[in-house]
């Protein structure tokens, strides 16, 4: 008996996969049964059947018929299995790589797991404007320290309760003097710009 095999596609050639085609005389489905089908099947029904002898799930056992059960969901399963494809990669190997991905650590280092890392933020920078400026800017400074205003302007004191103990403002059209503020520990100078 010659029987030939049309190969549309090379693919079918070189995937190796062990298959089964015939049992002594019968023979099977021409693409041949893939063992990785097999394994999968004998999995599934020693599974349901050791489902089926704890408690939790034995207590389904009479709702589902023995042969349904025991035989017929596993095969069926196992058929799908056998055929189904997870980014080109047979299910046992795609649910290793994602249960290993889901268990695993989130960070590598060396190939060992490693702590979170850590997000870098800069410092905080403090900027005080030297006054090289035409204008003063909204500046709340805390001393002890001592301040340099070139800008001619308004300074008042306030008694030891208020928001800021010296604020001063701009006067404009005026000509003026540098002039060095200094501020005891804790005392709080504010400048604002009307």
């Amino acid at each position: 008996m010659n029987t030939q095999l049309e190969i549309r596609s090379f693919r079918s050639v070189f995937a190796l996969e062990r298959r089964i085609y015939r049992i002594d005389t019968l023979r099977l489905n021409p693409g041949g049964v893939p063992l990785r089908g097999i394994a999968y099947a004998v999995a599934l029904v020693v599974m349901a059947l050791v489902a089926g002898a704890v408690p939790p799930t034995a207590w389904l056992d009479p709702l589902v018929p023995w042969y349904m059960r025991d035989i017929g969901l596993p095969v069926g399963l196992a058929t799908v299995l056998g055929a189904l494809r997870v980014d080109g990669r047979p299910f046992h190997l795609a649910a290793q790589s994602i249960g290993g991905y889901v268990l695993g650590p989130r960070w590598l280092s060396g190939l060992g797991a490693a702590p979170s890392p850590r997000r870098w933020q800069p410092p905080e920078v403090l900027l005080i404007p030297d006054g090289s400026d035409s204008r003063f800017r909204l500046l709340r400074f805390r001393g002890p320290g001592a301040v340099l205003v070139q800008h001619p302007h308004l300074r008042v004191k306030w008694p030891a309760l208020a928001r800021a103990h010296i604020t001063l403002h701009p006067l404009h059209g005026t000509a003026g003097r540098a002039t060095v503020v200094e501020l005891a520990p804790g005392a709080v100078l504010e400048v604002r710009t009307k």
